[in-house]
């Protein structure tokens, strides 16, 4: 069965509004600004980071002009590409075509691997040899940083990702929502799995986590 692809908005159709949407209800100044911070905290000089699913570049290019040495944005969307390289900045970034599940990217060459607001989009087999892929792009030592759904705490959390589900559909949600996220992290082979941040947004709780490659 050939893998769905699901792009950065849920549906094609949405991808031009993509950018607006999250900077109105994902809280987007915060999530990427701690994410940023918690990227660069720790990165020698020259490191590099790959950002899986990079979407339309919003996060690739801000951890490029703050200083996150060599950053690469990897998404399968051609479209959501295009808009990535049209922004200011979009040139201190390299750009490459290629899906969270094949990553064109030799082993252990990253410092960093970021997965914002990718994993809930994934079937839960693909989004196991996604971390798969994470771990072995990733320099023994190095981390990986997810941005992502976990388990609504509130009835007007668990409102919001019922909404969520309607736009994203249910399938690569749930275990999001049953708050599995760390056992994914740690079953994948990462050690010292952490969460650092929750955050309320319109779509529901958005959790902010990191991991090591041993």
């Amino acid at each position: 069965m050939a893998e769905r692809y699901v792009p950065a908005a849920g549906r094609p159709a949405f991808t031009r509004y993509y950018d607006t949407v999250v900077a109105l209800t994902m809280r987007e100044a915060t999530f990427r600004g701690r994410l940023a911070a918690q990227v660069l905290d720790g990165l020698a000089p020259g490191g590099t980071v790959v950002d899986v699913g990079c979407g339309t570049g919003t996060l690739a290019i801000a951890l490029a002009s703050a200083g996150g040495g060599a950053v690469i944005g990897v998404d399968g969307d051609s479209e959501v590409l295009a808009l990535a390289q049209a922004k200011p900045g979009a040139d201190s970034v390299q750009w490459r075509k290629g899906l969270a599940t094949a990553l064109p990217l030799p082993g252990a060459s990253a410092d960093r691997v970021v997965m914002a607001l990718l994993l809930h989009h994934l079937d839960p087999a693909s989004k196991r040899t996604a971390l798969a892929e994470a771990l072995r792009v990733l320099r023994p030592g190095g981390r990986l940083h997810v941005a992502d759904w976990g388990r609504p705490r509130d009835p007007l959390m668990r409102a919001a990702a019922w909404a969520l589900q309607r736009v994203d559909g249910p399938e690569g949600l749930r275990e999001h929502l049953e708050g599995a996220v760390p056992v994914l992290l740690a079953d994948a082979g990462f050690v010292a799995v952490a969460v650092h941040d929750r955050l309320r947004t319109g779509w529901g709780s958005l959790e902010l986590l990191s991991a090591l490659r041993p």
